[in-house]
């Protein structure tokens, strides 16, 4: 079966990062997703961003990935992807990209979510992608790149952005042409209204470029980063396109909204329901 894992960011809001990878191991989870969010303080009006005051944004960056490593192998549980700050348009948050990949491998991970700048075209987007190849390689991070959405106010629903179709990702894909960028497919925003397209045709296009996952489920209108089967979303044609194209990574969760009706004291009761929707959908997919 294919083995499971969720982001640390909704849990960490609790307990911090490092009970929160204990917890994670504790609940069935083969592995966790190092969000690395808290690194960044961006200013959305202004849209310029800071290193933060969280371990890691500061000089100790380094040995704190290492810890949480240490800790996630002590309960038998690894680090499978990372999460990099965004948006990628803002230069401070970019230029903090080939330290997320190089906290990646410090913390044992294989794969980095890095965004794609949602307003620029594949071409523009290649660029940052190929400044970061040599240090993902000298990492040996890959780096995946994730199908995004933007948001038309006059029609009140999602509207296209870099990566949000298939041949928008293809085509960011195809002109890095490179191993080391692969694509990170975000279930709930290729459902989104307005997008024009669906998970299924999404992952049937991706094929082998497909080599992670964000895993939540939505009302196939807003962004809502649900637990799965708990909407709209039809996970059965997902197990079964996912099985169809012999998807090889981890099943992993982005379900981040799942945890706010939770708190410290009953946190673990809701990351054993996300374990056992990720168990559920592998099950569907191995059926």
């Amino acid at each position: 079966m294919l083995k499971i894992s969720t982001e640390i960011k909704s849990a960490s809001c609790f307990v911090g990062e490092r009970r929160a990878i204990e917890l994670i191991a504790k609940a069935g989870f083969d592995a966790w997703d190092f969000s690395m969010f808290a690194m960044m303080r961006y200013d959305w009006k202004n849209r310029v961003a800071s290193f933060s005051d969280h371990p890691l944004g500061g000089p100790n960056a380094y040995k704190f990935a290492r810890e949480l490593k240490d800790i996630g192998e002590s309960y038998g549980i690894v680090c499978n992807q990372s999460h990099a700050p965004h948006p990628t348009y803002c230069k401070e948050i970019a230029d903090s990209y080939e330290r997320c990949l190089e906290l990646t491998a410090e913390a044992g991970g294989k794969i980095c979510i890095i965004h794609p700048d949602n307003y620029k075209p594949a071409e523009a987007n290649a660029e940052i992608f190929n400044r970061l190849l040599p240090v993902a390689k000298g990492c040996g991070v890959k780096i995946a790149t994730e199908n995004m959405w933007n948001w038309n106010e006059e029609k009140g629903c999602a509207d296209s952005a870099a990566c949000s179709n298939p041949k928008s990702f293809l085509d960011h894909l195809n002109t890095v042409n490179d191993e080391y960028l692969v694509a990170c497919l975000d279930i709930g925003h290729a459902e989104m209204k307005g997008l024009d397209t669906s998970a299924v045709e999404m992952i049937d296009a991706l094929g082998s470029h497909l080599q992670a996952l964000h895993i939540h489920d939505n009302d196939k209108r807003g962004d809502r980063h649900a637990i799965p089967f708990s909407m709209n979303i039809d996970f059965n044609a997902v197990a079964k396109a996912l099985k169809r194209n012999n998807y090889q990574g981890y099943l992993t969760l982005e379900a981040v909204n799942h945890l706010s009706s939770y708190n410290a004291e009953n946190l673990f009761v809701g990351i054993q329901e996300l374990a056992a929707a990720a168990k559920k959908l592998g099950e569907m997919i191995e059926a």
